[in-house]
């Protein structure tokens, strides 16, 4: 029987089932433009990092003057290693992001171990860097929902968890049931929350104006020196700054990907970043250095400083901000489920679509499961330096993968092509952000982060090279697909 043919029954070869139609398949459709592809990347960046970052950044780099350049350098950094992403995906159009980049430069190197770089990226995405992307960002939501209630005490960690979960359930049943209104929601909170960071903004020009410059006017004052310190500066930053690859995870429903995805980067991440220096500047304007270190919630304390009774604004605007990030992040995370579950390196079931939403149903509730899971043990600092680790091993790796296709795919059509000296300057960086912690300052979540990683290799050896499938796979299939209403997906 040939692969994706029918049984008498209706069911495919590994008990899934086809739709009852003379198409086979359904697929993604390109909903997103210019506009939703700039609010995509502008909305899953300013998420939760501007209202909790600066205080991490703060202590890596000891001064106000030092904490600034950091943001910008950051800034810098994502514009880098974005348009290093740009012409990966415009060269290679599909949703996924470095899965499919992986694939696309391994694979026909070697069948058997071409998809190693692939599946482990896959294996920690979906467990550790995705993910905790999510459920920091939810966790932050939380966070400014619950400590307004609890002005002058510290908040119960119970209550944020509860609002948490109760916020990550509400964004996936919004992205389950349609992709329009997952991308309305989207733009609609990218402009409640630049609305946010314009109260800050202005807030802290006029506090300025009115000259309170003593605390910006510290300078470079107990600059630190630790190289290491420095590197979890740049952790707690880039925190801030990611999201600047999610569009790539959408490229397939991307209209006019070629011209789209370099234009979105081009305008979304220099507005991300004159935003996040003034909104510091905008905090020192009223806050000490140590203010902002003992702050749980930074921007509500500037709240309290600046808009007196409008005050409770602020966490309301914090909170949509966040809500709006993590529906991005859910958005992007379930794609690359799907396009990887397409390639093999994970369950079926998670390429399925709804037959008549057209949404990856099974990919976006796998995700939130995950996510959910994260939470229940986790907290922010903790959660943050796990997953920058993690995730600035993957992005030096998948940029270098643009180097090797400029030697072993060199007549590959290229609608955006980066100045080669970029894709160099960011795996430059992204080794020492990586092994400057290990060796100034180790910590046991680097480890955990190093051994999972490895364990890929043993799932990858009897899963992907040997296809050893569990027996009770094919029935399970079979039982989701009828339960979620899924089909198989096609790939254009």
């Amino acid at each position: 029987m040939a692969k994706g043919t029918k049984k008498q029954d209706g069911s495919l070869p590994n008990g899934g089932l086809l739709p009852e139609s003379n198409d086979t398949t359904v697929g993604l459709k390109q909903n997103l433009g210019l506009l939703s592809g700039t609010a995509m990347i502008v909305g899953t960046m300013i998420g939760s990092g501007i209202f909790i970052s600066p205080k991490g950044v703060l202590e890596g780099t000891g001064s106000v003057a030092l904490s600034l350049i950091i943001w910008t350098m950051c800034g810098l950094l994502a514009t880098m290693g974005a348009l290093s992403y740009a012409e990966l995906g415009t060269a290679i159009p599909e949703s996924g992001g470095e899965h499919a980049y992986l694939m696309y430069t391994y694979r026909p190197m070697s069948k058997t171990l071409g998809q190693i770089p692939a599946f482990l990226y896959i294996w920690v995405g979906i467990f550790i860097i995705r993910p905790t992307m999510f459920a920091v960002i939810s966790l932050a939501l939380g966070t400014y929902v619950v400590k307004p209630f609890f002005p002058m005490c510290e908040y119960p960690d119970l209550a944020v968890k509860i609002v948490t979960i109760v916020a990550m359930l509400i964004i996936t049943f919004i992205n389950a049931f349609s992709v329009k209104i997952a991308t309305m929601v989207q733009n609609f909170f990218t402009f409640a929350k630049l609305i946010a960071i314009a109260m800050i903004i202005i807030g802290g020009i006029i506090k300025i104006a009115m000259g309170n410059i003593d605390y910006i006017g510290e300078g470079f004052e107990d600059t630190r020196q630790d190289p290491s310190l420095i590197a979890i500066a740049f952790y707690n930053g880039l925190w801030s700054f990611d999201g600047w690859n999610n569009l790539n995870f959408v490229t397939e429903e991307l209209k006019r990907p070629e011209k789209n995805l370099p234009r979105s980067i081009m305008i979304g991440i220099p507005l991300v970043t004159v935003c996040y220096v003034l909104t510091n500047i905008g905090y020192f304007s009223v806050m000490s250095k140590e203010e902002i270190l003992l702050s749980h919630a930074v921007a509500v304390t500037w709240g309290d400083r600046v808009l007196g009774v409008m005050s409770w604004s602020i966490p309301v605007f914090v909170a949509m901000s966040c809500f709006g990030a993590a529906n991005g992040i859910l958005f992007s995370t379930a794609r690359l489920c799907y396009t990887a579950s397409r390639a093999g390196h994970l369950p079926q079931i998670l390429s399925y679509i709804h037959i008549r939403r057209l949404t990856p149903v099974p990919s976006i509730l796998f995700t939130a499961l995950v996510s959910i899971i994260l939470i229940i043990p986790g907290d922010i600092d903790t959660l943050i330096d796990f997953y920058s680790f993690c995730a600035w091993i993957v992005y030096g790796g998948t940029v270098a993968t643009l180097l090797v296709l400029r030697r072993t795919k060199r007549d590959i059509e290229r609608p955006y092509k980066v100045p080669i000296f970029i894709p160099i300057l960011v795996v430059i960086i992204s080794c020492y952000l990586v092994i400057s912690p290990i060796i100034q300052s180790p910590r046991i979540q680097f480890l955990y982060a190093f051994l999972f990683i490895l364990s890929g290799l043993f799932v990858y050896v009897p899963v992907i090279h040997y296809k050893k499938h569990p027996p009770f796979m094919g029935k399970l299939t079979l039982m989701l697909q009828k339960l979620l209403e899924v089909v198989p997906s096609k790939k254009d």
